[in-house]
């Protein structure tokens, strides 16, 4: 079942302006510039690759179109080895073997084969799912596209220039309602520029400061106003020079409102040297960067002059 919209009082496809409003309604809060670029790729109905750090909304953004647009997410997360049957389809063997089974005796081999390559024994996954949605279509996430391999980028190709794929036994398969594409990529290879050429992109940062806020303040509502802008304030110090340098990972949006969280649920007012250092782990993922969150960095970053 599709989710049911989250509307703004007006249509989220009618101007940029209106799309912002929506998606601040599911708790995404863009700028005009992302904006921008999710509304030219669902008018022009073309992908759209996002790239950018891990945690910096990628993914949250294909959840919240999926919401705000009323429509089925479907999501197809690679990993390294993923095949194209896992993306696309397979056919039920063990339906299509009792079906053979029970046709022996009746009719010609050509005709039971025909009979059990027909669409109601396909598996299908996620690519053929996004095709055959009923109108106004799903929204594909594609996660993580840089952790497949190249193999599997070339066989993308066909579906994000077209809309369509091909299955040996059935022929062509063409978009009912074309489907939102949205392909997410921590850059931790270079994609192929054929699957660049036909996205539309968009490189997605750390939001700034008071976006950031806004986005504690809304999926945190309960944290205190003084403690909601210390974090924010305190996270966006980390991610910049001269805090920068001492990790290998700045924290990202989900670890700003985990934080948040956190420090509810110790009942922190304020930040203090020691609850920052003592929730280090919920904020930082790699032991090195935990360490490089010492006392003295701590207490430098609070102070009013690092604002």
């Amino acid at each position: 079942m599709s989710p049911t919209p989250a509307s703004a009082a007006s249509d989220p496809l009618s101007s940029i302006d209106a799309l912002i409003a929506a998606l601040q309604t599911a708790g995404y809060f863009a700028d005009r510039r992302l904006a921008t670029a999710v509304f030219l790729a669902l008018r022009l109905q073309r992908p759209l690759l996002l790239e950018g750090e891990p945690g910096v909304g990628k993914t949250e953004l294909a959840k919240a179109l999926a919401q705000v647009l009323g429509r089925e997410l479907l999501r197809l997360q690679c990993y390294d080895g993923l095949e194209q049957r896992e993306a696309l389809y397979e056919w039920n063997y063990a339906a299509q073997l009792l079906h053979l089974r029970a046709a022996e005796g009746r009719g010609t081999v050509e005709e039971a084969e025909r009979e059990v390559y027909q669409p109601h024994y396909l598996i299908r996954r996620p690519l053929l799912q996004a095709l055959q949605a009923p109108a106004p279509g799903a929204v594909l996430l594609i996660d993580e596209v840089d952790r497949a391999d190249e193999p599997f980028e070339a066989f993308l190709l066909e579906y994000l220039g077209e809309y369509q794929v091909s299955i040996p036994e059935l022929g062509t398969v063409r978009a009912v309602a074309t489907p939102l594409t949205v392909l997410t990529s921590n850059r931790t290879r270079e994609l192929n520029d054929a699957v660049k050429r036909r996205c539309l992109y968009h490189w997605l940062d750390y939001p700034e400061r008071e976006r950031e806020l806004a986005i504690v303040r809304a999926r945190v509502p309960e944290a205190p106003a003084a403690l909601a802008e210390q974090v924010a304030g305190f996270v966006h110090r980390l991610r910049s020079a001269p805090y920068a340098g001492h990790f290998q990972r700045a924290p990202g949006i989900a670890e700003s409102v985990e934080w948040a969280k956190a420090l509810v649920a110790l009942d922190a007012l304020l930040l203090d040297p020691e609850v920052v250092q003592s929730t280090a782990g919920v904020l930082f993922k790699q032991r090195e960067d935990v360490a490089a969150l010492s006392a003295e960095l701590i207490t430098e970053a609070l102070s009013p002059e690092a604002a």
